[in-house]
């Protein structure tokens, strides 16, 4: 068994704008030590399962569409249902993030989906662990955890703008530090 702690990032995204915050997540997981893979869900035939199997802590991501998870990232849980039956991803991290146009978008749904989703799957969830910076009128709107989100990171990419402007740089900062702080937590957990 390698020493190294390996962290999945496995994600959607319909438009780029939570590509890359998964990028971010990846950069936070490298920065703190630990061997970070990305993987797209977007295609049930390319999705590297062996990687995930073999990662110490997996952070999903997913854009919220209609309140909820984007319909491919559901295909992806739902895909899973041999691993939750056979509990392969027992007693790994698990954590999450998710980006939508709106401030809200109901972004919060979208994190209890897939940390309930974790928990069936025998997962531990690791929250964002990030005060709000933005809570008060001495707040600051480009402050990590902005939205103030504790359960995973949330982003807000506005839908007139591309993945090249949105999300904004506060928001791929909490992505970077939910990413790290994972990595950190996981290399705790395989001690």
């Amino acid at each position: 068994m390698s020493d190294q702690v390996k962290v999945a990032i496995a994600y959607h995204s319909g438009y780029g704008h939570t590509e890359v915050l998964a990028q971010a997540v990846a950069a936070g997981v490298e920065n703190a030590g630990a061997t970070a893979i990305t993987i797209s869900v977007a295609d049930l035939e390319t999705i590297n399962w062996d990687a995930l199997a073999e990662a110490d802590a997996i952070i999903f991501g997913s854009p919220t569409y209609m309140g909820s998870v984007s319909g491919p990232f559901k295909c992806f849980m739902d895909a899973s249902s041999k691993i939750w039956f056979e509990q392969g991803w027992k007693d790994k991290l698990a954590a999450g993030f998710t980006n939508s146009s709106s401030l809200s978008g109901d972004k919060l749904n979208t994190l209890i989906q897939m940390s309930i989703y974790a928990a069936q799957q025998g997962m531990n969830w690791v929250s964002l662990g990030v005060a709000n910076g933005n809570n008060s009128s001495q707040g600051d709107p480009q402050s990590l955890n902005r939205i103030g989100g504790y359960l995973g990171a949330m982003a807000q990419s506005n839908a007139d703008e591309g993945p090249d402007v949105a999300p904004p740089q506060c928001d791929r900062d909490t992505a970077q530090a939910l990413g790290a702080r994972v990595a950190t937590a996981a290399k705790r957990w395989k001690q």
